[in-house]
């Protein structure tokens, strides 16, 4: 159990550490999304075979609500993820916090971060679907990171994820926004769960 945790810990940490250390040395945007999800393949295809490297409070749920985790292991992720992402905050002094530009409403912030991490979610189902391969998966999901931050990153920060939000934004004084991040995503990779239970299996019958 505490050793999922523990994985996902580093994997949570890594993640944060690299993103939003490439928001503290001022990189572009494109540098910005290209680090998430570079970084977040690494983790995938190193950390992968020990806990399924989801380093992601939001996608970890979502493989609880599908029947994937225990509720034990769901437990050891999310605290190993928010402990990992909390320790990242910290070393960063806080750098890269998850924000709201001041011309997205809250309702446009709530559907973009329901609807982004909706469709990261699906690209992992998707995925999982046709390969047990880790290259492919890291690949795919960390494609979908970089696409999604590059895209939506300026309205809403593209979090996608409550761990990579909560560690920069606890320590950069933005702590009041955590929640509204921490429902949105968690909101939209479940519905990407539930939306998959209405697509036959290929082991159901025509």
């Amino acid at each position: 159990m505490w050793k999922r945790g523990v994985t996902e810990f580093i994997g949570t940490f890594t993640m944060v550490f690299v993103g939003c250390g490439s928001v503290a040395l001022n990189r572009s945007s494109l540098e910005i999304s290209l680090a998430f999800g570079i970084i977040v393949s690494l983790m995938i295809l190193s950390l992968g075979r020990f806990s399924g490297a989801h380093i992601n409070p939001a996608v970890s749920i979502a493989f609880w609500r599908r029947g994937d985790l225990s509720n034990k292991d769901t437990l050891s992720h999310v605290v190993g993820q928010l402990c990992g992402g909390a320790l990242a905050g910290l070393s960063l002094d806080g750098a890269g916090p998850t924000l709201r530009n001041e011309n997205t409403s809250w309702i446009g912030l709530i559907g973009i971060e329901i609807g982004i991490t909706f469709l990261l979610m699906a690209s992992i189902l998707l995925i999982i679907r046709r390969t047990k391969n880790w290259l492919p998966i890291a690949v795919v999901v960390g494609s979908a990171v970089a696409i999604l931050a590059f895209l939506f990153g300026e309205y809403t920060g593209a979090s996608m994820n409550p761990a990579r939000t909560f560690g920069p934004n606890l320590f950069s004084g933005d702590a009041a926004i955590i929640p509204i991040y921490w429902l949105t995503t968690t909101l939209g990779a479940c519905l990407a769960v539930w939306l998959e239970t209405l697509i036959p299996s290929k082991t159901e019958s025509p």
